[in-house]
């Protein structure tokens, strides 16, 4: 299969006339029914490094370039996340194409717009939905839409919303179509997308599993991650490895739901007007205190910060903000704490990390070494399950993590009294974060 990329009318002065691309060399296998299907939907789970996004990427860019129609939007829960996932993916994609002198790509806003006809690529957050209701593209009609980490959505009716954007007649005449793309990791069985998509797809949808397997690019370092994981976490492997749903039984919490809220002091609050008042979901500053935690990732493990609140007389932790990120040297950790703008907080670090905790200093942050004792990972478990614990909706990876943060089993699957050591790096910071808040026998534990 090949496939003409460069249109012949448009011949720019750094690369003059056509240029062919062999799809199957730039792409590779296992994805071929998803390349050809024109149905309204294609949902597809998979593992990581399954080549699922960047093969979604490439499809994107390439036919866009086939039909002059065309226009796509691509939506994440959160905007913010955008940028260095789906766009870097996107601009990745032209790159291995080769039409970089074809494609105009701009960050503030996100954006890009093929150059021959002005068809665009729109990005949006659901965190602003009417940004995503309001779009009106200048050329063809917006068609297709790319959803990632569709996981994260957790209300169906979110993307009912969604699927109603694309809407409006294709051109008369043209073989153009509409479809929406979601590419996820399957973590929980119970999410909305199993039923939806997987149980019993219709005619119009392409619902498809797929694994690093088919990823005939990884090393044989990169297949020996999925090897070892295989070995010592077969739970995370049958999700992160094999692309299978991920089976949720016995959550640690419970007590939690997902909503929007601001904080605000009292004084702030009773300037706005009684439209505005009623119009958000409020939490004082005087009734509150502020608490921080850090857990140190690693090559594979995330950093994460746990930024939140706690109302101690009405028994509620309110989850506010996240930092979460693999790789991260303890520099790129201070400057994104410093970027979030809470470099001048306290935070309560892993203590096993001494070494990190002096550097962060160094780089002038207020980081402090959480206090462990005996069993105080299940008293700190315990304090917080007594609270309700209110998740902003652009924590995705706290509501990620406190989905699937379950029990652990023994090998005849009877429950443990610790729980698993998978979906904790929020989990721990969150425990972290409120040490001194949780006393256990005159000394505080977290």
């Amino acid at each position: 299969m090949r496939h003409i990329l460069y249109p012949e009318d448009y011949k720019p002065q750094v690369n003059r006339g056509k240029k062919i691309v062999s799809l199957p060399e730039v792409v590779g296998r296992g994805y071929g029914t998803f390349w050809n299907w024109k149905g309204r939907y294609r949902a597809v789970k998979g593992s990581r490094a399954s080549k699922k996004s960047k093969t979604t990427a490439l499809w994107f860019i390439t036919n866009m370039m086939k039909y002059p129609d065309a226009n796509t939007l691509v939506v994440r829960k959160t905007y913010r996340t955008l940028k260095d996932s789906c766009f870097t993916e996107l601009k990745w994609a032209i790159h291995r194409l080769g039409v970089d002198a074809f494609w105009d790509i701009k960050e503030s806003p996100l954006e890009m717009t093929y150059k021959p006809t002005g068809q665009k690529i729109y990005f949006r957050g659901l965190d602003d939905p009417l940004k995503v209701t309001s779009i009106t593209v200048d050329q063809g009609c917006l068609c297709w839409m790319w959803i990632e980490e569709a996981y994260e959505i957790s209300s169906e009716d979110d993307f009912n919303m969604l699927d109603e954007s694309i809407r409006g007649a294709v051109p008369e005449g043209s073989d153009l179509f509409k479809q929406i793309t979601l590419t996820f990791n399957p973590w929980n069985e119970h999410h909305w997308l199993k039923k939806r998509f997987f149980d019993n797809p219709d005619d119009e949808t392409l619902a498809l599993t797929t694994n690093y397997m088919c990823n005939e690019w990884l090393d044989a370092a990169d297949r020996k991650v999925f090897e070892t994981m295989k070995k010592q976490n077969p739970r995370r492997y049958r999700v992160a490895g094999l692309g299978d749903w991920g089976i949720v039984d016995g959550l640690v919490y419970e007590n939690w739901k997902e909503e929007a809220f601001e904080i605000i002091s009292k004084a702030d609050f009773l300037d706005l007007d009684e439209a505005e008042q009623k119009a958000k979901n409020y939490v004082f500053k005087e009734s509150v205190k502020s608490a921080f935690g850090l857990d140190f990732g690693y090559t594979n493990d995330p950093a994460a910060l746990f930024v939140g609140f706690i109302d101690t007389k009405d028994k509620k932790i309110y989850v506010y903000d996240e930092m979460y990120a693999a790789g991260l040297s303890n520099e790129r950790i201070a400057n994104n704490i410093q970027s979030m703008g809470y470099g001048k907080e306290r935070i309560i670090a892993d203590s096993a990390e001494p070494k990190s905790i002096d550097q962060l200093k160094g780089l002038g942050l207020k980081v402090k070494g959480a206090e462990k004792g005996k069993d105080s990972v299940n008293h700190g478990i315990q304090f917080i399950q007594d609270y309700e614990i209110i998740i902003h909706p652009r924590c995705v990876n706290f509501l990620t993590e406190i989905s699937n943060y379950t029990w652990d089993k023994d090998k005849l699957g009877n429950k443990l009294n610790r729980p698993i050591d998978d979906f904790n790096h929020l989990m721990d910071a969150m425990r972290y974060a409120l040490e001194k808040f949780i006393a256990k026998g005159g000394r505080w534990m977290y």
